[in-house]
């Protein structure tokens, strides 16, 4: 039979609370076991004593007569001097995945885009401060023209 010591969980929703428990591998997570060897409340401080609680004793058996810890236990039982865990190394475990990389690429790119496109808008209206303001001259000889025009047809009448 392959045993394993894991986590079965208790406690209820959002309050977990943890038996460590040998078992047949089997077996459900949350079922039959064969022994309880310790406790483990992640809810305590990590500073707290009682947050895991292991036998070490039967600890010490159950990893003798072959039962497999799982990854978490295998840290508790590392700290406690049972059992020693290889350290693992996963370089690429913060690396976001190729869409989020995609998601982010297009992001760059519309922010850029709109950073020149500012710059550009900034530019022109610089441009437009630093010209000299022209004077309504159209506007003007527009005005003076038609009182012009008036006097003609006047005189031709006349």
């Amino acid at each position: 039979m392959a045993t394993s010591i894991r986590l079965s969980r208790g406690g209820s929703k959002k309050r977990p609370y943890y038996r460590i428990v040998v078992t047949d591998s089997r077996a459900p997570r949350d079922g039959r076991f064969i022994e309880r060897i310790g406790s483990y409340n992640p809810l305590l401080a990590k500073t707290d004593e009682k947050r895991v609680v292991i036998d070490v004793e039967r600890a010490k058996h159950w990893v003798s007569v072959g039962a497999q810890p799982t990854d978490r236990v295998a840290r508790f039982l590392d700290a406690a001097g049972v059992k020693e865990r290889a350290a693992r190394s996963n370089p690429n475990k913060g690396e976001p995945g190729q869409k989020a990389k995609d998601r982010a690429e297009d992001k760059a790119a519309k922010i850029a885009e709109a950073a020149e496109a500012e710059a550009a808008a900034k530019a022109a209206a610089e441009e437009a401060a630093k010209a000299p303001a022209e004077e309504p001259v159209v506007e003007e000889a527009a005005a003076e023209e038609a009182p012009a025009a008036e006097a003609t047809e006047e005189q031709a009448e006349g």
